[in-house]
C-alpha cells in the first residue's frame, strides 16, 4: 500500500522556486523551505532523506563558492549516485575502491594512506555509481571537510576489518565521531528524526573475508546485520563481487526507467534513475518540466503490464518502459 504525500501548497511553491533557482544560495533557501513544510509522516520518509541529502549538497555548494580562506573540498557526483566509503584505518577502504572501480589510490598497510578523496566509478548493469573513497576516521582524527562532503553523499559503505584487533570498538568511533557533527549512519531512516540531522543509508561490509575467523564473522554479523544491511567481500579472492554490487544499488533505493518515445522503440542504453516511490510525472518532470506540465497519460511496459495506459500518478518500479503522452 502507497501512503499519499498529500503535499502542501507551501510545499509546491518552494519546490516550484528550487526549480527555477540560479544560484546556490537560491537553491539552498528553497531546499530548506521544502524541508520545513513537507508534512511529516510515513509517506514522506524517502523524500525527506531526499531533501536533506540534496540540502547538504547546496550548503557544501554555497560554502564552497563563498570560501576565501582555508581548504575546501568538494567532490562532483557522477552517474546515478554517489556513495562514500567510510571506515577506520586500514580498514581496506582503498582496495574495495580500487578492486570495483578503475581508480588508482594509494592502497599500504599503514594508517592514513586515503588523505584526500579518491572517486572512482563502479558499473553496474546499465548504470554507473560513483565510489568514494575517504581519509580514515578515528576518535582523535576527523578532517574538518569531511562532513560535508559525506552528507552531501547519497549513501555510505562502513568498513569493517574483521581481523582488526581493534574492532568493534573503531568502527563505533567512526559512528560516534559523525554523529557527533550530524551526520548519523542507519540501516532505515528513522519516523521522525532531529530535522538538523543527516541520516544516511549505509551498507555495512566486513572486508578481507579471505583473512577472517569464522567465529569473527558471526559475532560482527551479530553486532551489525541487525542494524544495517551486510555483506562480506574479499578483494583477495573475489568472493562476494557480486553480492556487494547489488548490496550498494539496493541500499540505495533507486530504480531505472526507460523512455520510449511514441511510435519508437524503447531506448535500454541510458535509463532515468529515479528514487523508489517515484511516479510518472516525477519521471515526466526529469525529462523536461514542459512535458511534465503537459502530460496527460502514460503508457507503461514492465511486471504485469504491456503497454496499459496509466494515470500520472502511477507508482514506477526498477526496469519499467514508459511512453509518456501530452
Amino acid at each position: 500500500m502507497v501512503v499519499p504525500a498529500n503535499l502542501t501548497p507551501q510545499y509546491r511553491a518552494a519546490e516550484s522556486r528550487y526549480k527555477a533557482a540560479r544560484s546556490a544560495a537560491e537553491r539552498r533557501a528553497a531546499l530548506e523551505e521544502m524541508l520545513a513544510t513537507i508534512p511529516k509522516h510515513k509517506g514522506t520518509e524517502k523524500m525527506q532523506a531526499d531533501l536533506k541529502r540534496r540540502l547538504a549538497r547546496a550548503r557544501q555548494e554555497e560554502e564552497t563558492r563563498s570560501a576565501r580562506h582555508g581548504y575546501t573540498v568538494k567532490v562532483e557526483p557522477e552517474g546515478a549516485a554517489q556513495v562514500v566509503i567510510l571506515g577506520p584505518p586500514n580498514a581496506g577502504k582503498s582496495s574495495l575502491l580500487a578492486a570495483f572501480t578503475r581508480a588508482e589510490p594509494a592502497v599500504g598497510e599503514y594508517p592514513f594512506t586515503t588523505t584526500r578523496p579518491q572517486p572512482g566509478m563502479m558499473p553496474y548493469e546499465d548504470v554507473q555509481v560513483q565510489l568514494v573513497d575517504l581519509p580514515p576516521i578515528t576518535r582523535e582524527h576527523l578532517d574538518s571537510w569531511m562532513p560535508n562532503v559525506v552528507a552531501a553523499a547519497d549513501a555510505a559503505i562502513l568498513a569493517i576489518d574483521p581481523t582488526s584487533s581493534e574492532v568493534p570498538d573503531d568502527v563505533e568511533a567512526v559512528r560516534e565521531r559523525l554523529a557527533g557533527v550530524r551526520v548519523q549512519l542507519v540501516g532505515a531512516l528513522p519516523e521522525d528524526g532531529d530535522p538538523r540531522d543527516t541520516y544516511l543509508p549505509t551498507l555495512a561490509v566486513i572486508t578481507k573475508l579471505d583473512r577472517a575467523r569464522r567465529e569473527d564473522l558471526e559475532v560482527l554479523g551479530e553486532l551489525y546485520g541487525g542494524e544495517f544491511p551486510l555483506v562480506s567481500v574479499s578483494v583477495a579472492t573475489r568472493a562476494g563481487f557480486e553480492a556487494f554490487k547489488v548490496a550498494v544499488w539496493r541500499r540505495l533505493q533507486l530504480l531505472r526507467v526507460y523512455a520510449k518515445p511514441p511510435g519508437k522503440p524503447a531506448d535500454r542504453t541510458a535509463p532515468f534513475v529515479l528514487p523508489e516511490g517515484s511516479t510518472v510525472l516525477d519521471l515526466a518532470e526529469l525529462v523536461h518540466r514542459e512535458l511534465a506540465e503537459k502530460l496527460a497519460f502514460a503508457r507503461l511496459w514492465g511486471g504485469k503490464l504491456d503497454g496499459q495506459r496509466v494515470s500520472r500518478d502511477f507508482e514506477l518500479r526498477d526496469r519499467d518502459v514508459v511512453e509518456l503522452h501530452g
